[in-house]
């Protein structure tokens, strides 16, 4: 079989889900003891916000995406990947194809443990609960409001599979909704200057554990390192990122 075939066949093999019984999560395959972890690392800087300090396996977050701050919402969602990654865990993305590998690398995902699924068609659904199976962490950005019905399906998949679900969008009840609520450049002055760096703001909100709001300050991207913490104008000279001459 070859081409339109092939793809039926796989699509197929995804809805009966006889894949299933035969995928295990990538990081088992790992020499370390990943695998076996209830709690996925993130950077130091995202810890606060989460109410154990760390993605907890089979749980739900929800990433909410703004009009105005597509930007912020994308770069919040890889860097919440970015811990993970570089600990040893696989991540999939699943209906962003403005996703770019490169602004991933930067973040601090490794791009050999990222899968990209840029545009899964009407059966996003079948795909994230196949990758559900054989990923650590799966992005799912649905392309239109999600019923009851199918968020709590996968949700619960998640959760008997130890994978991390994470909404890029609304989500029917998550466990915890991360939400990039403001933003704000710095290094221009009056008309002339260098866009070094973004102070974003980041509020978490959930049930149980999660109910109380939490809040964080992040660099965003960063001046050194990885999300260095907010803890004035930045000082130090950076490279420039874009010039504005008025």
């Amino acid at each position: 079989m070859s081409g339109p075939a092939t793809a039926a066949a796989g699509l197929e093999l995804m809805r009966t889900g006889r894949l299933a019984g035969l995928v295990r999560r990538a990081s088992e395959h790992t020499t370390g003891e990943l695998g076996g972890q209830r709690l996925l690392p993130v950077l130091p800087e995202l810890r606060a916000l989460l109410p154990v300090g760390g993605l907890r396996r089979g749980s739900t977050l929800a990433v909410q995406v703004g009009p105005q701050w597509t930007v912020g919402a994308t770069s919040l969602l890889l860097a919440l990947l970015a811990g993970a990654s570089r600990a040893g865990s696989w991540c999939a993305v699943v209906g962003v194809p403005t996703l770019g590998a490169a602004a991933a690398a930067e973040l601090g995902v490794v791009l050999d443990r990222l899968a990209l699924v840029p545009n899964p068609g009407p059966d996003w659904a079948t795909v994230v609960g196949v990758l559900l199976d054989g990923v650590d962490i799966v992005v799912a950005a649905a392309p239109g409001p999600v019923a009851p019905a199918v968020a709590s399906r996968l949700a619960a998949r998640a959760r008997h599979r130890g994978t991390v679900l994470v909404s890029y969008g609304p989500w029917e009840r998550p466990d915890l909704t991360l939400d990039a609520v403001h933003g704000a450049w710095h290094g221009l002055g009056a008309g002339r200057g260098r866009l070094r760096c973004r102070q974003l703001t980041v509020t978490a909100r959930g049930r149980g554990a999660a109910g109380v709001p939490r809040r964080v300050d992040v660099w965003l991207p960063r001046l050194s390192g990885v999300l260095p913490p907010v803890t004035g104008v930045p000082q130090a000279p950076e490279p420039p990122a874009l010039t504005l001459v008025g």
